[in-house]
């Protein structure tokens, strides 16, 4: 089977999560790239670059939810208390 074959065996979620998966690379790139960019009006160009990516991955990932394809696990308190004794210890570490 070619690629063309394979893509029309495809369905609609396959697609969308497809998609959303692609601007989450899209968004990490982007991010490094302004990260580790000299040039200031470069860096403002993937930072705007980067905030219209991030938008369209909201929308994507909102149409999903909406539809159902996309339920992410709700974090539990305790869960959510660790995360942030963790991250707190590491910027006090760092004399933040």
């Amino acid at each position: 089977r070619n690629v063309v074959n394979q893509n029309a065996d495809m369905g609609e979620k396959e697609i969308i999560s497809d998609v959303l998966y692609s601007q989450k690379h899209i968004t990490e790139t982007y991010n490094t790239f302004a990260n580790e960019c000299s040039a200031p009006t470069v860096r403002d160009a993937f930072l705007n670059l980067l905030e219209e990516e991030h938008q369209m991955q909201v929308e994507i990932f909102s149409e999903m939810q909406k539809r159902g394809w996309y339920q992410p696990e709700q974090a539990q308190p305790q869960k959510i208390a660790q995360a942030k004794q963790k991250y707190q210890a590491q910027s006090t570490a760092q004399g933040n």
